[in-house]
C-alpha cells in the first residue's frame, strides 16, 4: 500500500519542477514509510512513497520502462496469473511484484486491462508515444485517488487530497453544496469536494487524458448488476457463494511481510477469520478491541471465535472517553468525516501494526448480501407500502408520522414516527433519509437564507433517489444495496478503512469485497440475503458449519461509540462553544442561535442531538485546517 501523487501537462509539454512532486508526496508521507520516489519527464512527473508488502526488496516506484511509467497504490491479487500469460506474449519481467504486470499490461491491453485485474488499486500510467495520461480507481473503490485541474492548465492527481492542496497553484475554495452533503450523510461522497475544483476519480472509472484533446470526462468502467438472478436451491447456491468467499480470503493471504485479521466477533470478521484458519498452515493473528461499556463491549464473542480456531488472539480496551483522537483524525481526512466509529477503529489499527503490516477485514459483506438493519426495514416497509395507493399511504402514514411523538428515550417498539412517516414517503426517499443523519428539517432550521440560496435546489438526499431509481435491479432490496455499494461504501466505510489504516502504515485488505463475490451476491434472489427479519440469510447459512449459532445470529453491534454521552458530560462545553465559534460565523452558513438551542436541547435531554453535534465539532475543525 502507497501513496501517489502526479503532474500532467495536456495541453503542452511544459517542465515539471520535481520539487512540487516531492512537497505532493511528502504530504502523504504515512502512506509509504518504506521509502519514495520521483520520475519527470517533459510534460509530466509521479511521485510515489511506499509501504512494502510484495517483492520487498525490489519493485521501486514510480516503475519506468521505455516509453511507460506507472505510479500504483494498491495490490492486483491475480497478478501471478496475469504475469504468466504476459510472459507468454513475450513481456520480460525484472522484477517479482505486482507493479510491473500494471507496465506490460498496458502495452498489451490498454484501459482493457482493467477487466483482467482482481484487487484494490488507484494508478497512474504514462504513455510517452501515445502523450497520454490514464488514471484508474478499483470497481468498489477500495483506494482513493484525487484530481483538480489547475490555473496553469496542468492536471495534478493524488491518493490523498492533501497531496493535491500540497500544490501552490491549488486555489482553496469552500463549495457550500459539499457542506449539505456532509450534514445529510455524515461523509462527503466521492462525487463532491469540500474545496471546489477538487474531483474525486469515482470507484469503478479512469480518466484517460490525450495531450492536445482536453481534458474529458471520467468514464465508467466496472457496474454491479442485481438484474440478473441465479437459480437453484440454497444449499447449491450457499456452496457457490462459500467458494467465492474463500477465493477472497485466500487471494489476499499472499504478503510477504507479517499478516493477521481484524476481528469483532461478529458473522463478518468471523467468516474471513475462519477462512483465513482453514487455509493457513500456521495460527492466525488476530486483533480486537473491547469497550468499558459491557453493552459496546464484543471481547467475549471475539475470545470465542479465536479460541475455536486458536488463533494466535491479542484485544485491547479503549476508554469511554477516548476522545483525544479528534484532532489526529480531522488531520487524516483532510474533509469533515463524521463516523464516530473511525476513534474505535484508529485504536484497532494501532494495535494490529503493533502485530502485522497487513490485515485482513469484514468490509463490505453488509452492503454485498443485504446485512444492515435498514435493508431489513426497507423490504418490510416495502412490502406495506404495496398495500395502499401512493395518495392514500402518503395522506394516512403521513399524517399519523406527523402527530405521534418522537420518542428517541424510549423502547425501539414505541419509536414509530421515524417509521410512519417513513411509510407516507415514496420508498427512495425513505430510504435516502435513512442512511442519513442530520434530516433535511434540522439542516432547514440550521442554514441561514444565504446558505440555503448558495445551494441552488441542491438536496444531497437527491443522489441516493437517483442512484437507486436509475439502478440495473429487480426489486426495492436490490436498489437499496446498489445505492449503498456506490455512494455508502466508497464514501464511508472504504475512506474510514484507508486513511486510518494508512495513518499507521497497516495495509487493510478487503475478501468480502472481492469483486467475483460481489458480482455473484447481486445475483442471488433477494429471499436469499434477507428472509426471516434476517440480513445475509444465505451467507449464515453457508458459515454453519464454521461458526456457532450464537456468533451467526447474535443481533448486529458494530463500533457504538458514546457520542451523545459525550455531549451531555464531557464534550458538553465544546457543543455549547460551537454557538459561539468566529469560523462559523465567518462562513455565513449557519443560524448560530438555533446551533445553541440544538446543544441545550441535547444537553438537557429533551432531544438526541449528539450526531449532528459531532458532525458540527468536526466540521469546524475541518474548515480550519484546510482553509485558515
Amino acid at each position: 500500500m502507497c501513496g501517489i501523487a502526479g503532474l500532467f501537462h495536456p495541453a503542452t509539454p511544459k517542465p515539471v519542477d520535481p520539487a512540487r512532486l516531492r512537497a505532493m508526496i511528502a504530504a502523504q508521507a504515512h502512506r509509504g514509510p518504506d521509502g519514495q520516489g520521483v520520475w519527470t519527464a517533459p510534460g509530466v512527473g509521479f511521485a510515489h512513497a511506499r509501504l512494502s508488502i510484495i517483492d520487498v526488496a525490489g519493485s521501486p516506484q514510480p516503475m519506468v520502462d521505455g516509453e511507460v511509467a506507472v505510479c500504483f497504490n494498491g495490490e492486483i491479487y491475480n497478478y501471478r496469473e496475469l504475469r504468466a500469460e504476459l510472459a507468454g506474449k513475450g513481456a520480460v519481467f525484472r522484477t517479482d511484484g505486482d507493479t510491473e504486470v500494471l507496465l506490460h499490461g498496458w502495452r498489451h491491453w490498454g484501459p482493457a486491462m482493467l477487466d483482467r485485474l482482481a484487487g484494490m488499486f488507484a494508478f497512474a500510467v504514462h504513455d510517452a508515444k501515445a502523450g497520454a495520461l490514464f488514471l484508474a480507481r478499483d470497481r468498489l473503490g477500495v483506494k482513493p485517488l484525487h484530481w483538480a485541474e489547475l490555473p496553469d492548465g496542468a492536471v495534478a492527481f493524488a491518493s490523498e487530497m492533501k497531496g493535491v492542496l500540497a500544490h501552490p497553484l491549488v486555489r482553496r475554495r469552500p463549495d457550500i453544496r459539499a457542506v449539505e452533503d456532509y450534514l445529510a450523510l455524515g461523509y462527503v461522497p466521492d462525487d463532491a469536494s469540500m474545496v471546489a475544483g477538487i474531483r474525486k476519480l469515482p470507484a469503478g472509472h479512469f480518466l484517460l487524458i490525450e495531450r492536445g484533446r482536453g481534458v474529458p470526462a471520467p468514464r465508467r468502467w466496472w457496474d454491479v448488476d442485481f438484474s440478473n438472478r441465479e437459480t437453484g436451491s440454497a444449499a447449491r447456491l450457499g456452496e457457490e457463494l462459500l467458494a467465492r468467499m474463500r477465493e477472497g480470503v485466500t487471494s489476499r493471504m499472499v504478503a510477504d511481510v507479517p499478516l493477521g485479521a481484524f476481528l469483532s466477533g461478529g458473522v463478518d470478521s468471523s467468516g474471513v477469520v475462519a477462512l483465513m484458519a482453514e487455509a493457513s498452515p500456521r495460527a492466525v493473528r488476530t486483533c480486537t478491541i473491547g469497550f468499558e461499556e459491557a453493552g459496546h463491549d464484543e471481547r467475549g464473542y471475539a475470545r470465542t471465535i479465536a479460541q475455536h480456531f486458536a488463533t494466535d488472539h491479542v484485544e485491547r480496551v479503549v476508554r469511554a472517553d477516548d476522545f483525544t483522537l479528534i484532532d489526529t483524525l480531522v488531520a487524516h481526512f483532510d474533509e469533515p468525516f463524521a463516523d464516530a466509529s473511525a476513534l474505535a477503529t484508529y485504536r484497532l489499527c494501532q494495535l494490529a501494526r503493533e502485530h502485522v503490516t497487513v490485515a485482513l477485514s469484514g468490509d463490505g459483506a453488509d452492503e454485498a448480501m443485504a446485512g444492515y438493519r435498514r435493508h431489513v426495514f426497507h423490504a418490510g416497509e416495502e412490502r406495506v407500502r404495496g398495500l395502499f395507493p401512493a395518495n392514500l399511504r402518503s395522506r394516512v402514514f403521513g399524517t399519523l408520522g406527523r402527530v405521534y411523538p418522537k420518542a428517541d428515550w424510549a423502547p425501539r417498539p414505541l419509536r414509530a414516527k421515524t417509521t410512519l412517516l417513513a411509510l407516507g414517503m415514496d420508498g427512495a426517499e425513505a430510504y435516502a433519509r435513512s442512511v442519513g443523519v442530520t434530516d433535511p428539517d434540522l439542516r432547514a432550521r440550521l442554514f441561514t437564507a444565504e446558505a440555503k440560496a448558495a445551494l441552488g435546489g441542491h438536496r444531497a438526499e437527491d443522489r441516493y433517489v437517483a442512484a437507486m431509481r436509475d439502478a440495473p435491479a429487480r426489486d426495492a432490496i436490490d436498489r437499496a444495496q446498489y445505492a449503498d455499494l456506490k455512494i455508502w461504501l466508497p464514501g464511508d466505510i472504504l475512506t474510514k478503512t484507508d486513511r486510518i489504516s494508512m495513518a499507521v502504515g497497516l495495509e487493510a485488505r478487503e475478501p468480502l469485497l472481492d469483486h467475483r463475490l460481489v458480482e455473484y451476491a447481486a445475483r442471488l434472489p433477494a429471499a436469499m440475503r434477507v428472509r426471516g427479519g434476517q440480513g445475509k440469510w444465505l451467507m449464515k447459512k453457508a458459515l454453519e458449519p464454521y461458526l456457532p449459532r450464537d456468533i451467526l445470529y447474535r443481533p448486529k453491534m458494530g463500533f457504538v461509540t458514546p457520542i451523545s454521552a459525550w455531549f451531555r458530560g464531557a464534550l458538553a462545553e465544546e457543543a455549547a462553544r460551537l454557538e459561539h465559534s468566529g469560523l462559523l460565523r465567518e462562513t455565513g452558513w449557519f443560524q448560530l442561535a438555533e446551533l445553541g438551542r440544538i446543544a441545550a436541547d441535547h444537553r438537557a435531554g429533551r432531544a438526541e442531538h449528539g450526531r449532528t453535534l459531532w458532525q458540527m465539532l468536526m466540521l469546524e475543525r475541518s474548515l480550519t485546517r484546510l482553509f485558515l
